[in-house]
Order: C-alpha cells, then structure tokens, then sequence
C-alpha cells in the first residue's frame, strides 16, 4: 500500500468512519445465531509499550518502505450485542504473534525471529454499523515451550473490545488448523463456544491483494 492510501485509511479509521470496509460490507450480510463470544485470556504479551504506529494497517510502520513478511489478511466484521444490535464506538485493540510466531515482546522467548516492518499491535473503533477492519498478516503457530515442542498454540490473534456498557478480552483463532484441538485454550471451549470465537475465510475481492485473504469475524458482546 502506498502512502496516500494509507493515509486515506488511517483518516477513514481515526474519525470513526470505515469507509474502507464498505465494499465488504455483502460479506456479512446474514449475520449467524447470536453466540456470545467466549472471554479468554489476554496472554502475557500485550506489548509492554504500544508503538508509535498502532492504525489499522499493521502490515507497514510508518517510516519504513518494506512491508510485514507473510500472507496478507483483512480481518473485518462487526461488533454487535446478543440482540444483535451494532456496537457503535467499540475501542478494539489488536496483537499477534508475525508470521514467524513470534511477538515482539521481551519475554516472548521463541527463537523465531522478529520481523522489523511489522506492526504487530493496532487500534481502531467501529463506526455506526459496528463494523471494523484491519489489514495484518496470517500469525504463524509458535511453541509455548521451546524446550517441549510437543505444546503449540495454533495461529491465532488478540483482541481487546471496549464498549460502553462491556469489556471483553478473547482471541480469534482461523478454521481447520492442525493445532485448534490440542491447544490448551481453545481445545477447552464448548462446541459452540468454538464456533463463535473462530472466524471465516473468503476469497480476495478486486478490491484488495490478489494473493490476500478476507476473514470475516463478528463479536458478540453481552451488551452494548
């Protein structure tokens, strides 16, 4: 993405306004049962200090012309409450492990390495429908022991969603990946329970990178 574009993001996102989601927005036309979306932990690597750079596109830092290494994904959905009504003015921060599975925090010790050109941490707020969007990367597995690589903890991402009545802390995990199951958070929810908290892949749209991924994920809040 070129600077005036991100400019054009960035200026859509800090009003309130995701007047970049909008093409998008036939792909959350039918929304699901309504399931809240379970609490989970925060995790020990919220970063310990937010980067300078923390819009919604956590593919580029401001200042550098190289982007993040890994596959290009626009997570999108909306935030609603169990009545299904939109969630207007929801704070959501965002953080994930790049696409070596690694975090760019001091007590992550994975021997992976850290990717300079990416964000990793992001900020934004739903607009009027509830709706939100941000462009990352696809986070790779990583060990939770490099001394047991038996205990992996599948590709997954933070989100921290702030409303006016709700707070809630969880983790988005994508479908179909090998270590779902056998991790130690997700493998404990219910049947529906892990419905809820995994999201949906679509194909690229025009609109977006050839190569990219759509993952729609919409959260349910227990109120507004």
């Amino acid at each position: 993405m070129n600077s005036s574009r991100r400019e054009v993001l960035r200026t859509a996102l800090s009003v309130g306004g995701l007047a970049a989601v909008q093409p998008f927005s036939g792909a959350w036309a039918a929304t699901s049962a309504l399931t809240l979306t379970p609490r989970q932990t925060m995790g020990p690597f919220y970063p310990v200090t937010r980067p300078l750079d923390a819009d919604a596109d956590l593919t580029v830092i401001r200042g550098r012309s190289e982007r993040a290494q890994g596959k290009i994904i626009h997570v999108m959905g909306r935030v609603l409450d169990r009545k299904g009504k939109p969630v207007r003015g929801a704070r959501i921060e965002l953080w994930q492990a790049n696409a070596h599975g690694r975090y760019a925090h001091p007590a992550d010790v994975n021997p992976a390495p850290l990717d300079p050109n990416f964000q990793g941490f992001g900020i934004q707020t739903t607009d009027d429908e509830g709706q939100y969007r941000f462009k990352t990367i696809k986070p790779a597995a990583y060990p939770i022991n490099p001394m047991n690589p038996g205990a992996v903890r599948p590709p997954h991402i933070h989100f921290d969603i702030a409303g006016k009545e709700i707070r809630l802390v969880t983790q988005m995990y994508f479908p179909d990946e090998k270590f779902n199951e056998s991790d130690f958070i997700f493998g404990k929810l219910s049947a529906e329970e892990k419905r809820a908290a995994t999201a949906s892949l679509l194909p690229a749209t025009a609109d977006v990178e050839p190569d990219a991924l759509i993952v729609r994920w919409d959260v349910v809040l227990s109120g507004g």
